[in-house]
């Protein structure tokens, strides 16, 4: 017979109280030891993790102080699309002219934040144009996502305009708007500080090189979700989607949207790229 069918009540309590009080050791032993086996940053990575950090603080419109700096694009621009593309989309001429005039100063600020990177300048030329062209869009819309307001659901664009979802796809996004929106609501779980922003950043521009320091820097943060870091760095593969999709709108606004409309730097950094 079973020894626990012979054990009185008390006995049977107290052996699996046992049994769960071994199991919890266990647990947290094990708890321990992953928590040791997990490098923190080495004193030449909290250098390029300050760097990168820095670089990102610099660049990063209006900082932390975004939402007292806000104006709101009014409701009247970009809610009654006018245009229609060849797609079915349809661009709000007014709306599209408004992102306009901010785009510039994006994309030089994303440009200012690359040079600021050692690893980055370092590098030829003709290849930091490359680097640039291919994750401009992707910087551009991690900043907007990071900037997502739910109670007045809207993405700051640039630190400074504050616009709806619909604003956004009608001035000649489309799709690209939802995904930019999702990945906002996504990111705010994440409670991201500035360091994390900025190695995500870097993550994208460099494509792989600053991953085992984001991982390292994760470790000294000790975030409560599960498998942080890999989680976070699916939102590299969204951003990639969101760049991508771009690159095939960038088409239907150039067909769609006066050339005037478009300035210089927006065309020299968006054309000729492939779909």
């Amino acid at each position: 017979m079973a020894m626990d069918l012979v054990l009185d009540e008390s006995k049977r309590v107290a052996k699996r109280r046992l049994i769960e009080e071994n199991r919890e050791r266990r647990k947290k032993e094990e708890m321990v030891k992953t928590l040791q086996n997990r490098p923190e940053p080495t004193g030449d990575e909290w250098e390029l993790i300050q760097s990168v950090t820095e670089a990102h603080r610099h660049t990063n419109a209006q900082g932390a102080h975004w939402k007292q700096k806000r104006k709101f694009l009014p409701d009247k621009i970009g809610q009654s699309p006018v245009a229609p593309t060849s797609d079915g989309d349809k661009v709000d001429l007014e709306a599209f002219s408004e992102f306009t005039k901010i785009i510039t100063p994006a994309i030089t600020r994303v440009v200012d934040f690359a040079k600021k990177l050692p690893m980055f300048s370092e590098l030829p030329c003709e290849d930091q144009i490359i680097l640039l062209k291919g994750c401009c869009m992707e910087i551009m819309s991690l900043r907007a996502a990071m900037r997502y307001d739910p109670e007045s659901e809207t993405l700051t664009l640039s630190g400074e305009m504050a616009v709806k979802r619909e604003q956004l796809k009608n001035g000649g996004l489309g799709v690209v708007s939802d995904a930019i929106f999702d990945l906002g609501k996504s990111l705010a779980q994440f409670n991201l500080d500035d360091a994390e922003v900025a190695l995500l950043q870097a993550v994208l521009l460099m494509s792989s090189g600053e991953v085992a320091i984001g991982q390292h820097y994760i470790n000294y943060r000790k975030h409560n979700i599960p498998h942080f870091w890999p989680k976070l760095l699916m939102k590299v593969t969204d951003l990639r989607m969101i760049g991508a999709c771009h690159a095939s709108r960038f088409l239907h606004m150039k067909v769609e949207c006066p050339n005037e409309l478009f300035p210089p730097l927006f065309l020299e950094v968006f054309e000729d790229q492939e779909v």
